[in-house]
């Protein structure tokens, strides 16, 4: 990659739209996995580009969203603990627990602190030995690796006042589970690029083959969204369902093996709830017996917490893909990016926050003249 606006090109971005137009003879319903992507394709109004028999999906690839509302409250209550220095990347912030936010708790009195790396939380922890410094370790394969390697640091150097709060979530499984419901539409798969460039292609092939769906791994520009879709339809019309690679700059088929051997030395598989989807087996991430002392769920007890989701949210449909963000009777009324309802308003990869962030309020299309485009 030259230069970013090589991947936001309108003549060559023109040229796969028309072959999309030429290729495809009956309606397909694609699933992109990837919250980034979803802004991507609302951002440049992608969707209203496409033919219309190319319907996408917006997926559960949003990992602030997904991060279950009983773990939102325990960083509530650690974060609220005079002792306790609670570090977290800023998207979490305005993330709603039953009753309140970090935002609350900083403003009640609770040291929160927004940190650009679990890094940082680690130097905090090193300058003050006498508080206790808890970093919130959420996301996909893709920020696990720079979590794992700062657990298996505080061990290695024996900081004992660090300890994380882990809810890390794998896109496998979660594939999985949509394809076993019985309201799914999808048709086939764009893969999230960045996860496979940690880790790999090798868990695809099976899923792919099991249900009969192509899954290209995509990456996040405007262009690399069209190949992918262009793949995608190209697989369905021949009716083929293999795993292709539309991300090779980034991706390799054995992803990032030191990150890889980082992750099964600090973590292991667990199963995982999700916000707005429930529990899916073998989905997540925990910390191993190994680094137990290090796990702040264990370290603070904080275990059996009653939580109470608004009646009004309908963001685990979202999530699901079983409703598009505006035809949620509290999309842009009762929930806005200031009053969110739910975490996909005001995460930064969340779907609703795309709709409401590029205009999308209502049913009605906005006009391709008034949207970003490629």
């Amino acid at each position: 990659m030259k230069y970013l606006d090589e991947f936001q090109n309108p003549e060559l971005a023109r040229r796969l739209l028309g072959e999309i137009r030429a290729t495809v003879t009956r309606p397909w319903a694609l699933m992109e996995v990837c919250g980034g992507q979803t802004h991507t394709i609302i951002r440049h109004g992608i969707d209203q580009l496409l033919p219309e028999e190319v319907e996408l999906i917006h997926g559960p690839g949003c990992p602030v969203c997904v991060t279950p509302l009983a773990v939102i409250d325990q960083a509530l209550e650690i974060a609220a603990r005079p002792e306790v220095i609670f570090c977290s990347f800023g998207d979490m912030l305005r993330v709603p627990g039953t009753d309140r936010d970090l935002f609350r708790v900083r403003g009640e009195g609770g040291d929160v602190r927004v940190v650009y790396s679990p890094l940082d939380a680690l130097k905090i922890a090193q300058q003050n030995p006498h508080r206790e410094v808890v970093f919130f370790g959420i996301g996909f394969e893709t920020t696990a690796p720079p979590n794992a390697m700062t657990v298996y640091q505080a061990r290695k150097l024996g900081i004992r006042n660090f300890s994380m709060l882990v809810s890390h979530v794998r896109v496998p499984p979660a594939i999985e589970a949509i394809m076993t419901s019985s309201s799914c539409r999808v048709q086939g798969f764009l893969a999230a690029g960045h996860v496979c460039s940690v880790m790999g292609t090798d868990e695809y092939p099976a899923l792919a083959d099991r249900f009969r769906v192509p899954i290209v791994v995509t990456g996040f520009e405007p262009l690399d969204i069209l190949e992918g879709i262009r793949r995608t339809v190209r697989q369905l019309e021949r009716g083929e369902h293999t795993v292709d690679n539309a991300y090779p700059r980034a991706v390799r088929p054995d992803g990032n093996p030191a990150a890889r051997a980082m992750l099964a030395d600090v973590f292991e598989v667990t199963d995982r709830s999700w916000r707005g989807i429930g529990t899916i087996p073998a989905s997540g991430w925990r910390l191993s017996d190994c680094y137990r002392d290090h796990d702040a769920e264990h370290r603070f007890s904080v275990g059996g917490i009653t939580t109470r989701e608004p009646a009004a949210c309908r963001s685990g449909e979202v999530l699901q893909g079983l409703i598009k963000p505006h035809e949620c009777q509290a999309f842009g009324t009762t929930c806005t990016p200031r009053t969110p309802l739910g975490a996909t308003m005001v995460s930064s990869e969340g779907a609703c926050a795309a709709y409401y962030l590029y205009r999308r309020l209502g049913s009605t299309p906005t006009p391709l003249e008034a949207t970003p485009v490629v």
